[in-house]
């Protein structure tokens, strides 16, 4: 004779293995993806022998590609640290803007780019303008690109009001600025997108003024 009992009780252990895989099936299709990026390096001979080099270590990005539950949001967060050296002077010292490039349906692999781009970006120059915004919640459409900076110190002006940089300043020979889980918030954009870190490093010295700026590798965001 069958035991009512004892199937009963299997059954009911069958029903919670499946609503368990479904709930794993549902959060693996939602799961982060963790990004390790290579980083870089360059170095940069300026006329009067300053030597410049810049380096871009312990580059990641942690990807969510559906944020608001839809294709046209993306959410990223993105962790580096940008190291300079220069030598060939005597405490030089310099200012490190560190940021981001995000394009939608637009090559950032090179320094042109087919498309428009706003937000302070020259694509010309392949160099990001100190008008770049900051902040990494953006609006892009196909066929556009935008940078903007991951630094927003808050500190007093010369005359005591208040005043937002979007760099680090460094004196001496060596200078750091590290960041940790910066968002890249991305809506409207309802094709591929890809993202790019940059450090952009501007010194001077008694002879000569100049802009070192080294790309990241780029990155897809969803």
């Amino acid at each position: 004779m069958t035991n009512s009992k004892k199937l009963a009780r299997v059954a009911g252990v069958g029903a919670a293995a499946t609503v368990a895989f479904g709930l794993f099936s549902t959060g693996a299709a939602n799961a982060d993806t963790f990004v390790a990026l290579p980083g870089g390096s360059i170095t940069k001979t300026l006329s009067d022998g300053t030597v410049v080099t810049v380096n871009l270590v312990g580059e990641s990005a942690n990807i969510n590609p559906s944020l608001g539950s839809t294709p046209a949001h993306r959410n990223a967060w993105v962790s580096g640290s940008a190291q300079v050296e220069v030598s060939g002077g005597e405490d030089i010292g310099g200012k490190i803007y560190p940021g981001y490039v995000v394009g939608c349906q637009v090559n950032i692999s090179g320094g042109g780019v087919e498309g428009a781009a706003f937000g302070g970006y020259n694509w010309d120059d392949d160099v990001p303008l100190l008008g770049g915004e900051t902040g990494g919640n953006l609006s892009l459409g196909p066929g556009q690109a935008t940078s903007f900076y991951i630094l927003d110190i808050e500190k007093p002006d010369d005359y005591g009001s208040e005043d937002h940089s979007t760099n680090n300043t460094f004196e001496g020979n060596t200078g750091s600025v590290t960041w940790a889980d910066s968002t890249i918030g991305l809506t409207g954009c309802g094709g591929y997108a890809q993202a790019r870190a940059f450090v952009r490093v501007k010194v001077e010295t008694d002879n000569v003024q100049s802009v070192v700026t080294l790309w990241g590798q780029p990155f897809s965001i969803g």
